[in-house]
């Protein structure tokens, strides 16, 4: 049986990786995009410095060959169904058995006036990082329209080349339709005092042509405001990559349609990752996640669906991670913008402003729902097991120190957490003095 998978990111990585492990067929990745698979989380590291292309490739160029997955570098013009054949850009045929489409997202644009020119781009394969590269010389300005994690990345990668930017953000705080109202005015402070102009509640009007089909200008929607800039960053969120799919007997909403085996409406045709819109998503998950881990959960799970072992596709407790400049970010379960009517919230800031942890819970039952945390880390693990299994809150504070993941030598903050938590939900709580190693692997295993 031959495989062809459409797109070399994690999910369609993960997927030709997984069918190797499970069985012998034929698997051809095909992208246009890069030769290789590479790390896009890492793209911004490339641009500053931090490391080569080469070293964002997380396989040596002979780990395909050596497992049998053939690589083809060329673009898919037209998909036949019915034959099962790819027409391919430089002219062949690729007929396959069955069919992966990992196609990615693609930048969205909202019709603005001049979003069409030159050194105008979004941040999202390594063809946007060349164009920023590209553009970079002499650059005096640039301008990045939304907020959001791809936003402020290109916003770090700019200064690190001490290219003044402004960031337009139509929201009153940063990223607030995701994160509390604390957390994001910490994050809204910290882009500040990184020196990026941050303006709120403003919006992009047009992009101005210098003549030559290149931008040299943005006007403010809300205050009317013309700002010279030599480049333009897209980074009001992106959408699956699915338009050139729109006329095929696929089922297309806003993305391609799959039921809980990632199976489309066409038999032997799957779509997982950021193209992928589930029918039937699990309760308080959506229907696109556009992130890292759930591309990569996807494709173990089409994998073993193709290969004959059928399993639903579970992403289980929702999770996150990133950086804000400085700060790590991390997520853990039911942590909305703005908090539910059946939740209680905990919050914990540092007084210096730049660490914060919050704990939700249930009201009623005290039972723990989710985490966030701003410049302190806690293990994944240990957090999962207790929104899984309905942790009472008292439980969680006497055990905090089980959660914390922070290097050694770095400051721990349990004691203050522990008052200030009490003092909030008016709850007593006895701490165990048993190493903390022991009691992580003990209660993992429990």
């Amino acid at each position: 049986m031959h495989i062809a998978i459409i797109g070399n990111g994690i999910s369609g990585i993960t997927t030709a990786r997984w069918i190797r492990k499970l069985s012998d067929h034929k698997i051809t990745v095909i992208s246009s995009e890069t030769e290789h698979f590479y790390s896009r989380t890492a793209l911004m590291y490339i641009y500053m410095g931090h490391m080569r292309y080469k070293e964002t490739k997380p396989y040596e160029d002979y780990f395909w060959d050596k497992n049998r997955i053939d690589l083809v570098y060329d673009h898919v013009d037209n998909i036949d169904f019915d034959s099962k054949s790819l027409s391919m850009r430089k002219g062949t045929a690729i007929h396959y058995d069955k069919l992966v489409l990992a196609l990615g997202s693609a930048t969205n644009k909202f019709g603005w006036p001049g979003q069409d020119l030159n050194r105008v781009a979004g941040l999202y394969s390594y063809e946007d990082v060349e164009n920023m590269e590209r553009h970079t010389p002499g650059l005096k300005r640039a301008v990045i329209v939304g907020g959001g994690l791809i936003g402020i990345e290109m916003a770090e990668m700019f200064r690190s080349r001490e290219i003044p930017v402004t960031l337009l953000v139509r929201e009153s705080s940063y990223w607030n339709n995701v994160l509390p109202a604390e957390e994001s005015d910490m994050i809204s402070r910290h882009i500040k005092e990184h020196h990026i102009d941050l303006r709120l509640g403003e919006e992009l009007d047009s992009i101005e042509d210098d003549g030559n089909g290149n931008a040299c200008a943005i006007k403010m929607k809300n205050s009317g405001e013309r700002m010279e800039c030599g480049y333009v960053g897209l980074t009001a969120g992106v959408h699956p990559n699915v338009k050139w799919l729109k006329e095929t007997p696929l089922k297309i909403e806003r993305g391609i349609v799959v039921d809980n085996h990632l199976q489309t409406n066409i038999k032997d045709v799957y779509a997982i990752g950021d193209c992928a819109q589930l029918a039937e998503p699990k309760p308080g998950r959506r229907n696109i996640e556009a992130i890292w881990y759930a591309g990569r959960m996807m494709g173990e799970t089409v994998a073993y669906n193709i290969c004959g072992k059928a399993v639903d596709y579970d992403p289980g407790i929702w999770f996150n991670s990133a950086k804000f400049l400085d700060i790590e970010y991390q997520v853990y379960g039911d942590v909305p913008g703005t908090l539910h009517d059946y939740l209680s919230t905990l919050y914990w800031e540092h007084p210096d402003g730049d660490k914060a942890i919050r704990i939700n819970y249930h009201t009623e039952s005290g039972k723990v729902a989710g985490f966030n945390l701003m410049g302190i880390r806690f293990r994944h693990e240990v957090c999962e097991k207790w929104i899984k299994e309905g942790t009472q809150l008292q439980e969680v504070l006497e055990n905090l120190n089980l959660a914390n993941f922070d290097p050694e030598f770095y400051k721990t903050y349990e004691t203050q957490i522990r008052k200030s938590f009490s003092e909030q939900s008016g709850i007593s709580y006895q701490v165990k003095s048993k190493r903390i190693l022991d009691r992580v692997t003990a209660f993992l295993n429990r």
